[in-house]
């Protein structure tokens, strides 16, 4: 298998954009989400689009497939929901082994195909792992504010069992993305280790905070180097940002951690800021200048787009980053 740590000295990977986005084309209702299998499922499952890699699974492929046609060299498995404590939602807790094997044996098939179409630029796929929509940090009840919906606990077992599912259905690397609270990503990252320690193997792990306004902190307060630092036991691939803010203003925060770390650096930030009806509007156009700005002063490995970003978002920084040299690790 082609290793991507090889590649990363080579060029600046592109990872794909925005799967909600893509699947938003399809305006698929109820009865798409359903399938035959769900057909009289007790709850709704319009919504949840982890889901469609079971019910619509040639949509997820070709969502896949335009992507790399994009130029894209990774993309991300459709599990960004693929925990029992994110499913619960949908009362689907039972599924998510499932769901997380086949979102990435969809994803690797499609890889393959690339892969053997063109062998001197191998694509990889990321298993894509979620902060669930509980925090480990923080009280959701402002008149408790000792009180916590999830334990680290909770978070390990729940992590564990989707990185055993990415695993087995082939990703090349695990990406615990969009993190707003760390404690939620130390819980993802001690899965992974068991994991690993368990099977004996090794598998790279991608790592992506976000940093949620112009205060430049998470969610849960942690600044750019308190975030880093709170990860870097860690053998990481790569560390870097995503989701929450645009190209332009994810810059500055990029640039302190791509001065302090000596991992790989990423980003997918989103097409710009959305407008009065969270919408995007950011051109690929305007995207990539943006994104040309972060090569020019060395501060990205691996680049692609998060909300709101398409195969077009996905083509132009493709293009601007043939361009560049990969940033260079500071020893």
């Amino acid at each position: 298998m082609a290793n991507i740590k090889q590649e990363l000295q080579k060029r600046i990977l592109v990872l794909d954009g925005a799967m909600g986005t893509m699947l938003q084309q399809y305006d698929f209702q109820e009865e798409d989400f359903r399938g035959e299998r769900f057909k009289d499922y007790p709850s709704s499952l319009k919504g949840n689009n982890d889901l469609l890699s079971l019910t619509q699974p040639n949509a997820i492929a070709d969502i896949h497939r335009k992507y790399f046609e994009a130029g894209a060299d990774i993309v991300e498995t459709n599990t960004f929901s693929g925990t029992t404590i994110a499913m619960a939602d949908y009362n689907m807790e039972d599924l998510v082994y499932e769901l997380n094997f086949e979102s990435a044996k969809i994803a690797k098939h499609v890889a393959n195909q690339f892969t053997n179409a063109n062998p001197d630029k191998p694509r990889f796929v990321a298993g894509s792992i979620g902060p669930t929509n509980r925090t480990a940090s923080l009280s959701p009840d402002v008149n408790k504010p000792e009180y916590r919906a999830v334990t680290f606990d909770e978070l390990r077992l729940a992590y564990k069992q989707q990185v055993e599912a990415l695993i087995d259905g082939g990703v090349d690397v695990l990406l615990v993305e969009t993190i707003f609270d760390t404690l939620n990503a130390k819980a993802a990252l001690f899965a992974i280790e068991e994991v690993k320690e368990a099977r004996n193997i090794d598998i790279p792990i991608m790592v992506s905070g976000t940093i949620t306004d112009a205060s430049g902190r998470t969610l849960s307060g942690q600044t750019v180097e308190a975030f880093l630092a709170s990860i870097s036991h860690i053998p990481l691939l790569s560390v870097g940002f995503n989701c929450a803010l645009g190209a332009e203003q994810l810059q500055p925060y990029l640039k302190r951690l791509s001065d302090q770390t000596q991992f790989y650096t990423s980003a997918h930030p989103n097409a710009g800021l959305p407008n009065a009806f969270g919408e995007y509007d950011e051109s690929p156009k305007q995207m990539q200048s943006f994104i040309e700005s972060y090569l020019k002063y060395d501060l990205i490995n691996i680049i692609g787009g998060c909300c709101g970003t398409s195969p077009e978002h996905i083509k132009a920084i493709a293009e601007v980053s043939a361009k560049f040299k990969p940033r260079k690790i500071k020893n």
